[in-house]
């Protein structure tokens, strides 16, 4: 076959208008062969030059932090916008459930393959095929806390609004997964600093309660006042939508949401946060345990799992615990929630897209926690539960939560966020570094 043939068709010219097909066909072979050993040659070339990227230093696993608080802080309020114009949460998480796992499959194929495979350092692929099924399964327990967790906490955003919801959720996290996270480090991060900074997490738990009784006392007021003008005719009764804070503003949210919220006890939102925060204080330590092996449960010469292929097991189970449940709850709907089905939600096309995103933003930021984590320890990587900061931030800008509230409520608020400005620093300032203090180990 002719050499220039084959390069002009390599250099994207034309062959020959007069070549037969079949000739047209084995040059348009011959150049994918070319193409793909080319590109195999490249991939090697590069690789050997390459080492697997980690984080190691405490300023990086800082950085990942911050990241991980701002993400994780912001795909709560992405995922609230849909409830609140209707859209089932059933539909919603399952959506969400999609992208927030290919996030993590991007991640391993990413971060965690590039270099290749070396003694104590393995690759993802690599890892696939190692006897690591005691850490494989640590990492899948945690996964599945955490997928729990998630969907409990989407049911207590819309009865005790994000913040509150949030706030227990996170500070139920930080008093009891800080606290093992800790011993499970060996002790890494400065006690002094970090336990006051769960004590200051406790703390704001407590106030996001008060914030939450004393919101709905006020909006309770706000009814009853627009209530009682509405039978005197003066005009100024409930009108179909207003500004934010008003009666009228809450009425039309109430009537447009999927999950009706008039009526319903504060306090099953209160323990549906306080479950989720059960079950988000016990994901973080399972990492720990798959990623470090401090149980000893790994075979002598097995290496401990990378971060990146911890997480992708992590969040295997994630979403397959989420679509039993979610698929389970189309037919089996709580909270009185209308019954859907799978064919319903397939063409439920309204807002996926909005789902797909909050699904992308969760799975980067516990990535980035994780990363963090391994680097200056898991307990100091928990100052992210501080993400009902930016969570705040987004239910007061974009649903106008506590807008024409009373002092009282406001004085609670700027409490409790205060607490969590302390907790986080404190949380941030007590990092240490995972390779000083066990030396022995090797960090991935």
């Amino acid at each position: 076959m002719n050499l220039a043939f084959r390069k002009g068709v390599l250099l994207g010219r034309e062959p020959p208008k007069s070549a037969p097909m079949w000739m047209l066909l084995s040059h348009v072979c011959d150049s994918v062969h070319s193409v793909l050993v080319l590109g195999s040659e490249m991939q090697e070339a590069l690789q050997g030059s390459l080492k697997m990227y980690v984080v190691e230093s405490k300023a990086g696993a800082i950085v990942c932090m911050l990241l991980s608080l701002l993400l994780l802080g912001t795909f709560p309020a992405v995922m609230t916008s849909l409830e609140r114009h209707g859209r089932l949460p059933q539909h919603t998480f399952l959506d969400y459930s999609i992208t927030n796992f290919l996030a993590a499959v991007l991640i391993a194929f990413t971060f965690g393959q590039i270099g290749d495979a070396k003694p104590g350092e393995p690759n993802f692929l690599t890892q696939l095929g190692q006897d690591n099924w005691p850490s494989v399964l640590l990492a899948m327990a945690g996964g599945v806390f955490l997928s729990v967790g998630n969907l409990a906490t989407q049911y207590a955003w819309a009865l005790v609004g994000l913040s509150v919801a949030e706030v227990t959720a996170a500070s139920i996290t930080v008093v009891i997964g800080t606290t093992l996270n800790y011993f499970l480090d060996d002790k890494i991060n400065k006690a002094q600093i970090l336990f006051p900074g769960v004590a200051c997490f406790l703390v704001a738990v407590l106030l996001g309660a008060a914030v939450h009784e004393s919101n709905s006392a006020d909006n309770k007021t706000k009814l009853e006042s627009a209530a009682v003008d509405k039978e005197r005719g003066d005009g100024t009764g409930i009108k179909a939508e207003g500004d934010f804070g008003t009666a009228d503003f809450l009425i039309d949210l109430e009537n447009r949401r999927s999950i009706k919220v008039f009526g319903k006890s504060m306090w099953i939102g209160i323990a549906l946060s306080l479950f989720a925060g059960l079950c988000f204080s016990l994901f973080s330590p399972a990492f720990n345990l798959a990623t470090n092996d401090q149980w000893h449960l790994l075979k002598e010469g097995v290496d401990h799992l990378v971060v990146y292929t911890a997480f992708f097991y992590f969040s295997c189970s994630c979403f397959a615990i989420a679509i039993v449940l979610n698929i389970t709850f189309l037919y089996y709907p709580v909270l009185n929630l209308p019954k859907s089905s799978l064919k319903a939600y397939l063409n439920d096309w309204d807002g996926r897209g909005v789902a797909f995103l909050a699904g992308i933003i969760c799975g980067f930021g516990n990535g980035l926690q994780f990363m963090g984590g391994e680097a200056a320890g898991y307990a100091a990587a928990d100052a992210v539960q501080a993400l009902p900061l930016v969570s705040t931030f987004w239910g007061i800008v974009l649903y106008g939560e506590y807008q024409k509230s009373s002092r009282k409520t406001y004085a609670l608020l700027v409490s409790m966020l205060f607490m969590f400005v302390v907790a986080v620093a404190l949380l941030m300032a007590s990092a240490g570094n995972r390779e000083e203090s066990w030396s022995h180990w090797k960090l991935y």
